[in-house]
């Protein structure tokens, strides 16, 4: 099993659609300062379930949310998907690619989908549980991680 690929849109400084596909290898996001990095591994540890707003760098639900610029106006919500190849069935369902949704509203309302069935987090949860994915598993490690475990 891998990440195939994220999708975001609204979500902190990604306001526009925007697609990263991976390859079947570690990989590692890389780029300028500010470019972002630090807000894809917060939409991923988000994605699967992070619900601390410290951890993903925020202070209020709103904070997820694309707030605008002068230029753009802010969003209605924020929306993060993850596509794993599943393959190898390493994730105990009978599909070769499982995607991962979570949707956030600025009412505060979250929604989370499996393959675009509407479900709970603690679903989202159970199918991860023994995969070593996680918010709290090592798959993402943020900014300021590595010299903690160093």
């Amino acid at each position: 099993m891998y990440l195939k690929k994220i999708e975001m849109k609204g979500f902190k400084s990604f306001a526009d659609n925007i697609t990263l596909e991976f390859k079947n290898c570690i990989t590692s996001i890389i780029g300028p300062n500010g470019s972002g990095k630090s807000n894809i591994a917060d939409a991923i540890r988000w994605v699967l379930g992070e619900q601390s707003l410290k951890n993903l760098r925020g202070s209020k639900s709103q904070d997820i949310i694309f707030a605008g610029t002068q230029f753009r106006k802010a969003l209605s919500f924020a929306e993060v998907t993850l596509t794993l190849d599943n393959s190898d069935r390493s994730l105990d369902v009978d599909f070769d690619e499982v995607s991962i949704c979570r949707r956030l509203y600025r009412s505060g309302e979250s929604e989370f989908y499996i393959n675009k069935s509407k479900c709970r987090l603690k679903d989202v949860v159970n199918l991860l549980l023994d995969t070593g994915i996680g918010k709290d598993g090592y798959s993402v490690i943020g900014q300021g991680k590595v010299e903690e475990l160093l």
